[in-house]
């Protein structure tokens, strides 16, 4: 049974305080993702000047802990202060977090991503255990109310890097970080304030933000197209919260206290301010101890390099898997992993029959969502790369003819130019970077956008496309397609699940698990076949991109919604936060494994101020060759759990009450 009375009032056939948590979540998806659209390129080409493994290395250690910390923090709000109180504490941290990344310290940095990755804990998995609760038992809405739910996450995952992304990388990336900050104080203000007010902002947000899409967007069509859709949706979508809150919010028995009553604060917000520098720490490799930067390991370097240097796949493969496990994020990850679901399975083995069979479901299905998202999570960190260095991301004005050799022109420096000669230097990620830091204007991270480059034409030249900078799209922003996709698609599968159910032939969770995880492998075979497919600079099309970015989001619907009401659902209620904690630990070895899949992606050498990106057609197969065996990896996963599917399906009991 459902702790929160069924009596709620209903708009669009699902409770109102759904419509309250989806703006809530929002603006903290806007904040997250703002911030992870450009956090591999800031430690490349900002101060940091990282290269490829460092900055890999650093993303997986922060998206690892990140999801980490949610299993304490389902855990205490079980325990001791309720889910409430937790997403509050959690905005509030990661509010910090954003607020300090606009300062170019190394220290401050990593304290930065410390407070992010404790807010984090509390915040997310207990907004969603409350979404949980708005539904009775054995309702056949959950799952659709789930997609609604995770169709906010990513309408403010689409909209970060449109706004965040774009301003980050074309006015500084200080401004981009301060407009996280503003979005998660947003969405903490709608979920604790009055109903009038969260009406209030969510509406000005709505129309604030729908409005800087149209201002900050480059001079090109699709890109105006793009955040024009994502504009309409957003508007759409505060009407109808606004609408839906005018019936009742969130009611108070959500989320609240076990006994009502919150224990222990003061030495939970104690214990938080003793853990935020000991995860800026391990964030870190405990490098902002060392005057050299560099990052501790456990395993001696001297060892590493031995294996490295051995010929051959397993010797590439021994190098970098104890380059990360040496780690000591991976130290931490590894034996927090083994406590907490050491925990889970003791308390599964202490439960009666039908409670310790779906458990049984819980646990093997969150492994099978912890491969789709170490393949998934490429996005941010090779996907990302790969985007940028090999991905045609500018629409041509003109293209050189032979009329032109021998003649000097000036044009706009732009990604049209990489794998072209001007004189005797090759044209590369490296030079590009280095001309943009060049025209910097004073300390501010800003640039002309119109300075021009003396180009002697040559018959190599032949062809090449000329475009201004203000044609070219931010290789952040396409963090947007997937997004942008599922509030397309999301609203597709939440009709599907609701009308396949109500005939009774919806398909059990473990199928869903099994189609995601073979889409997801086509959507990387999209992304190999493009890079198989690509020009003679070894440039990619865009429409391989996109292809592959729509399979692996139409595989993410049928798992990670459908796996948040899969723990609400078949989790005991006195676990539930725990169990939906332990769901992101397991996403938290996901993007662990991501970081080190990504390693093998790895082009660029040098640190302090000096990188060398080789040309693109030199890159181009070293991540089509990644992507083809990542794309196998999921499709043989995908078989697995098809197999495993009938005895999980029997193993939910789906037609006994849900268990206490």
């Amino acid at each position: 049974m459902s702790t929160v009375p069924t009596t709620q009032r209903e708009f669009l056939g699902h409770p109102t305080g759904l419509f309250v948590l989806f703006f809530a979540e929002m603006w903290e998806r806007f904040s997250y993702y703002g911030m992870r659209a450009l956090l591999v390129f800031y430690m490349l080409k900002g101060f940091l000047q990282y290269n490829d493994a460092r900055a890999y290395g650093v993303y997986g250690a922060y998206t690892a802990l990140v999801y980490m910390t949610p299993f304490f923090g389902g855990l205490i709000a079980d325990r001791l202060v309720g889910a409430r109180i937790a997403v509050i504490i959690g905005g509030l941290l990661m509010a910090a977090g954003h607020l300090v990344m606009t300062m170019q310290s190394a220290v401050m940095f990593y304290m930065a991503l410390a407070l992010i990755i404790a807010g984090n804990g509390f915040f997310k998995p207990n907004i969603s255990a409350i979404v949980g609760e708005l539904y009775p038992a054995g309702s056949i809405k959950r799952d659709g109310g789930f997609t609604i739910f995770y169709m906010g996450v990513n309408l403010g995952a689409s909209l970060s890097p449109l706004i965040c992304g774009y301003v980050g990388e074309t006015y500084g990336w200080h401004y981009g970080f301060g407009l996280a900050t503003i979005g998660m104080m947003i969405g903490l203000a709608i979920f604790v304030m009055p109903t009038i007010v969260t009406q209030i902002l969510i509406g000005a947000g709505a129309l604030g933000t729908a409005a800087s899409l149209f201002y900050f967007v480059p001079d090109n069509t699709a890109a105006k197209v793009v955040n024009a859709i994502v504009a309409t949706a957003l508007v759409i979508a505060g009407a109808l919260s606004i609408r839906a809150l005018s019936l009742g919010g969130i009611p108070d028995e959500a989320g609240r206290p076990p006994g009502g009553k919150a224990r222990y604060l003061l030495p939970i917000l104690f214990g938080i301010a003793v853990c935020i520098p000991l995860l800026a720490l391990f964030v870190s490799d405990f490098s902002i101890l060392r005057e050299s930067g560099d990052p501790v390991r456990l395993i001696a370097a001297e060892t590493i390099d031995k294996i490295k240097a051995g010929e051959g796949f397993m010797a590439e493969v021994g190098g970098i898997l104890l380059t990360e496990i040496s780690k000591p994020a991976g130290i931490l990850l590894v034996v927090t992993g083994i406590l907490a679901f050491g925990y889970l399975i003791v308390e599964t083995f202490r439960l009666q029959k039908i409670a310790r069979e779906r458990m049984f479901v819980v646990l093997i299905l969150t492994f099978f969502s912890m491969l789709f998202w170490a393949f998934f999570e490429q996005a941010g960190s090779s996907v990302n790369n790969f985007t940028d260095r090999n991905v045609d991301r500018v629409s041509e004005s003109q293209l050189i003819t032979d009329a032109d050799v021998g003649t000097i022109i000036q044009l706009q420096p732009t990604q049209e130019q990489l794998g072209f000669t001007n004189g005797d230097t090759l044209f590369t990620m490296s030079n590009l970077d280095k001309l943009r830091k060049k025209n910097q204007v004073g300390e501010s991270e800003g640039a002309d956008p119109n300075f021009t480059i003396d180009w002697l034409v040559s018959e190599d030249n032949v062809g090449m496309g000329l475009a201004e900078r203000k044609n070219e799209l931010a290789a952040s922003t396409f963090q947007a397609v997937n997004p942008v996709y599922i509030l397309f698609f999301g609203l597709v599968f939440t009709a599907l699940w609701t009308f396949l159910g109500s005939h009774g032939i919806e398909p059990a969770t473990p199928y869903k698990f099994a189609l995601g995880l073979f889409q997801l492998g086509l959507g990387f075979g999209m992304f190999w076949l493009g890079a198989t497919n690509a020009d003679a600079r070894g440039m990619v099309a865009v429409s391989w991109l996109l292809l592959g970015y729509m399979l692996q989001t139409t595989g993410e619907l049928c798992i990670s919604p459908v796996g948040l009401s899969m723990i609400t659902k078949l989790s005991p209620k006195v676990l539930v936060s725990t169990v939906m904690g332990g769901w992101f630990l397991a996403t938290a070895f996901s993007q662990y494994l991501a970081a080190i899949i990504s390693q093998f992606t790895g082009v660029s050498e040098g640190e302090n101020g000096e990188q060398l990106i080789p040309a693109p057609i030199e890159t181009v197969q070293i991540y089509g060759d990644v992507f083809q065996k990542i794309a196998i990896a999921a499709i043989a996963a995908g078989m697995i759990c098809l197999l495993l599917a009938p005895l999980l399906k029997k193993w939910m009991h789906e037609h006994e009450e849900e268990t206490q």
